[in-house]
């Protein structure tokens, strides 16, 4: 395993989400955040009759020998409260008690120019399994609970004259569950891992409606880190032919398993079960100046977005959140050589002794599980196993083959227009968005209906 690389890309997913341009709780985007990964508390799932998963579940496929041992790592962040109170009258001291009628919750105080905010924060928990062999788990189902006490602190705000005006308080609610894992030899040397991490967190039935009450008993970002020893993982997302079947046969609740580590080396010791998906051996860009909580963004739309925002506007965010306040910090002391690698990078180069442009040829037809396609035929589409999320979205879906096309290493590709787009006709005039491309391989012919 390689730690650095993994931590990075686990780290990465923890955060994913947790705050999103442009960085301030006035923003639409960050009213409801901590959007992933949420284990909820089972009176809540109940009560939504099921509706929000109370448990993760997680299976994956392991290969080894007795001696082969796993580790299980699960790891989420504990929401915290942060509350500001302002009280009436500004307090030398700190009364050993707050009546009532002293303080009031504030979305925001202002003191002497400076703003605090109501807002939402978190720690990071983690839950480890100690490491086993399989030989000491095999059929059985091995339980972890853990707790994480409700906390309260208390911060005073003061004034210029160091009088009290205000308090900024942070509450984390308790929390409670457990980590079942069990290990089954489905093949000789052959084992299906299953790990299920479930919220026992109990809601009072008077905050059972109230999201925010829930939200602080909820396990957010959840996800789990798998690795073994003496041990292989198998891909779920491009397994060997001969186990294609069992991996499909694995059903993850609420998360996606990834191999994770050095792509290089075809590193299968670590295996990241993860509630947004991802590629086997994901990767954080070189040229990433650091967190900006949204992978789905490019780096330097993000940074450059932040420098052109107004002084009053860069005050909120760097108030808002410390991680925010990083964000600012970083970008605004960027130097201009950092911003320009973000502008773009080249991978790879590779030469070639022919003209590759134009050197795509259109054939009339192409031979598919021995049908006979041409342009005008309908076929369903069915890419590979690694296929990104556009792939998983079009899957199963109808389209008509616009063109067939082979390159020059004799590939041969079909350009595809969707029967249920809106837009097909811009397919069949080669605009970009409207056309997709994919090998014989990934189709299946739709016989003609009379």
């Amino acid at each position: 395993m390689n730690p650095p690389l993994v931590n990075e890309v686990v780290e990465a997913v923890l955060y994913e989400g947790y705050i999103l341009y442009p960085y301030r709780p006035t923003s639409k985007k960050n009213r409801q955040r901590f959007t992933f990964g949420r284990v909820y508390p089972q009176d809540y799932s109940i009560a939504q009759n099921g509706a929000e998963p109370f448990v993760m579940v997680t299976q994956c496929l392991l290969t080894g020998k007795d001696e082969t041992s796993l580790e299980v790592s699960v790891r989420f962040l504990h929401v915290t409260s942060r509350e500001v109170l302002s009280f009436r009258e500004p307090l030398l001291e700190l009364p050993a008690t707050l009546s009532a009628g002293s303080v009031e919750l504030v979305p925001e105080l202002q003191v002497d120019g400076q703003s605090f905010l109501t807002w939402q924060e978190a720690v990071e928990r983690e839950v480890d399994l100690p490491s086993q062999t399989i030989k000491q788990i095999a059929g059985t189902k091995y339980r972890q609970p853990f707790e994480f006490s409700a906390e309260e602190h208390l911060e005073p705000i003061k004034d210029r004259r160091s009088s009290i005006v205000g308090l900024i308080r942070r509450r984390k609610e308790r929390l409670e569950g457990e980590i079942l894992c069990e290990t089954e030899e489905i093949e000789a040397g052959l084992f299906k891992i299953k790990v299920e991490i479930v919220n026992r967190t109990p809601v009072p039935k008077t905050e059972v409606e109230n999201q925010d009450a829930v939200l602080l008993r909820t396990l957010a970002s959840t996800h789990t880190v798998l690795h073994t020893e003496e041990g292989e993982f198998i891909s779920l997302m491009d397994p060997p032919d001969s186990q294609r079947e069992l991996a499909t046969a694995c059903k993850n609740q609420g998360t996606w398993p990834v191999l994770v580590g050095d792509e290089a080396s075809a590193d299968r010791t670590t295996m990241l079960s993860s509630p947004i998906i991802l590629y086997d051996y994901p990767k954080i860009a070189a040229e990433s100046p650091g967190e900006l909580f949204d992978g789905t963004e490019i780096d330097e739309i993000l940074t450059l977005r932040v420098m052109t925002m107004t002084d009053a506007e860069k005050e909120e965010m760097r108030q808002s959140d410390p991680r925010a306040r990083r964000i600012l910090e970083r970008t605004e002391s960027l130097p201009e050589d950092q911003l320009l690698k973000m502008h773009g990078v080249v991978r790879e180069l590779r030469s070639f002794d022919e003209d590759i442009f134009g050197s795509d040829r259109r054939l009339d037809q192409a031979l598919v599980d021995g049908v006979v396609l041409r342009p005008g035929d309908r076929v369903k589409i069915k890419p590979k196993a690694r296929a990104d999320i556009m792939d998983i979205a079009l899957t199963g879906k109808i389209a008509a083959v616009e063109a067939i096309e082979q390159d020059a290493e004799g590939r041969i590709h079909l350009a595809l227009v969707l029967d249920d787009d809106p837009g097909k006709d811009l397919g069949y005039m080669r605009q970009p968005g409207h056309r997709f491309f994919y090998a014989i391989d990934e189709v299946e012919p739709v016989p003609e209906t009379r």
